[in-house]
């Protein structure tokens, strides 16, 4: 399917077409171009530019470049003044000639479950377009944009920020028809001198980029739920008159069970992931359901067999042992912040395990705090659900601050990183132990999920555990 002709991407941001060419995807990494995709030759810690070669000899049907590099001259190039403002103007382009309705999600947790949750629920109704991976910054969000066919039924749109300023001019280019804001937390803190209300309006900027009439879906259960409320028009929550209410919530060992009180009367779904936290996005998603005109009855259904992605929440079925339960491995490896940390201990406090197996948590660092850093890290310890938990390990210098603040029983091994942590991992886990493992990015627990994962021998025809 051609999503760009090189005459068309040329009259999008009035660029110099160097050959006929067509391309049906985008790429940013010469090492995983598919077939047939432009690649966007950046400018972020190296230069796109170095890589062009690389890529066109990978399969990429042509560059988005700024100046022809070495070897390229006679290359299907698109040559443009600024490659940053050249792939805004196609994700222009891309959102301008679509015909779907298109939904933006931000949030201080839940972005990515929430905008896969919504993929999931609008497959069945039409052609359903979403941001890869985390696709969500100021290139991530025109990518996805660009990539949009002009036929789609919904697009996904993920918009993220780390300081003041980012998400307005990213809804802008998205203008979608509804916009839905998960939650507020302290996350960023090092960037919004006023704290949480600092970040609450920054994710309620995405709202500034509603076309006429678009819904603006804000969670009503937050400290700073009023300064969403100035301009939300949708609420959701468990909070008495919400527009989409959460009235029960059963977390078992394998799904959640809700009840919500919604404007189409009350609604009982079910999601294929244990853990109540999962339960405000999905009502949030069905929210943005209804206000995308799908229907809310089938998206509730399929969300039955809806799991997290990978790195947040995906859960493995590790086998130590053949004659022993296997280990319940909860990798949730991709971010972490006080509010998504807290709820991953709240799901790994409720799983089940078999008689004499342990409740095990793995914990780096969360990035991007302050100064109330070391303060945030020590309170972890007074979470309710720690109390249910046999054994906390820890990973970085942060959480040092955790691990002398747990109760002698519940301190497990301390490590500065997750290198020095992972050669222990065969000594710290027992069959049948339910492990979480979570973190920011920049700690690099996802080695520990790997580690863990090895250690096993998954039985035939097995697949990561349902959730």
């Amino acid at each position: 399917m051609t999503l760009w002709t090189s005459a068309a991407a040329a009259a999008a941001t009035g660029g110099t077409a160097r050959g006929d060419w067509t391309v049906d995807g985008f790429g940013i990494d010469s090492r995983a171009m598919d077939p047939g995709a432009m690649f966007v030759a950046l400018k972020a810690a190296r230069d796109g530019h170095d890589f062009v070669r690389a890529a066109l000899d990978a399969g990429a049907a042509a560059a988005l470049v700024s100046r022809v590099p070495e070897s390229c001259e006679d290359a299907p190039l698109l040559l443009v003044d600024d490659v940053q403002l050249a792939l805004e103007a196609l994700g222009r382009a891309g959102r301008t000639r679509t015909r779907a309705k298109v939904i933006a999600v931000t949030g201080s947790v839940g972005k990515t479950s929430t905008k896969e949750m919504l993929r999931h629920c609008l497959e069945g109704q039409g052609r359903t377009h979403a941001a890869i991976k985390s696709y969500n910054n100021h290139w991530g969000v025109p990518l996805t944009l660009a990539a949009i066919p002009r036929d789609t039924d919904f697009a996904v749109i993920e918009i993220g920020m780390n300081h003041p300023g980012e998400i307005a001019p990213l809804a802008a280019q998205a203008a979608p028809h509804v916009a839905a804001v998960t939650t507020v937390a302290p996350v960023h803190l090092e960037a919004f001198a006023d704290g949480l209300p600092g970040i609450a309006r920054e994710k309620a900027a995405i709202f500034s980029g509603l076309v006429p009439g678009g819904a603006a879906i804000w969670n009503a259960d937050l400290e700073v739920s009023d300064i969403l409320a100035e301009s939300g028009t949708v609420s959701f929550g468990r909070t008495e008159g919400c527009d989409w209410r959460l009235v029960e919530v059963n977390a078992g060992a394998d799904a959640t069970t809700c009840r919500a009180g919604t404007p189409l009367g009350e609604l009982m779904f079910r999601i294929g992931a244990p853990g109540a936290h999962f339960a405000l996005n999905a009502l949030a998603v069905l929210a943005a359901v209804h206000a995308a005109g799908a229907d809310v009855a089938r998206a509730a259904l399929r969300l039955a067999d809806w799991t997290p992605p990978e790195g947040r929440g995906q859960r493995h079925a590790v086998v130590l042992h053949p004659d022993a339960p296997p280990l319940d491995l909860i990798d949730d490896a991709y971010n972490a912040n006080p509010a998504s940390v807290g709820a991953a201990l709240d799901l790994l406090a409720a799983t089940g395990v078999p008689a004499r197996a342990r409740r095990v948590a793995i914990l780096g660092d969360m990035k991007e705090l302050g100064p109330t850093g070391p303060e945030l890290h020590a309170a972890l310890a007074d979470h309710p659900a720690v109390s249910d938990l046999d054994l906390v390990h820890t990973v970085g210098p942060l959480m040092r601050h955790l691990h002398d603040a747990l109760p002698a029983d519940r301190r497990g091994t301390h490590a500065p990183d997750s290198a020095a942590f992972a050669p222990g991992l065969r000594h710290l886990v027992e069959p049948g132990d339910a492990v979480l493992v979570k973190g920011s990015l920049s700690m690099k627990m996802a080695r520990l999920v790997e580690g863990l994962r090895a250690l096993g021998e998954a039985p035939e025809g097995a697949g990561p555990k349902k959730t």
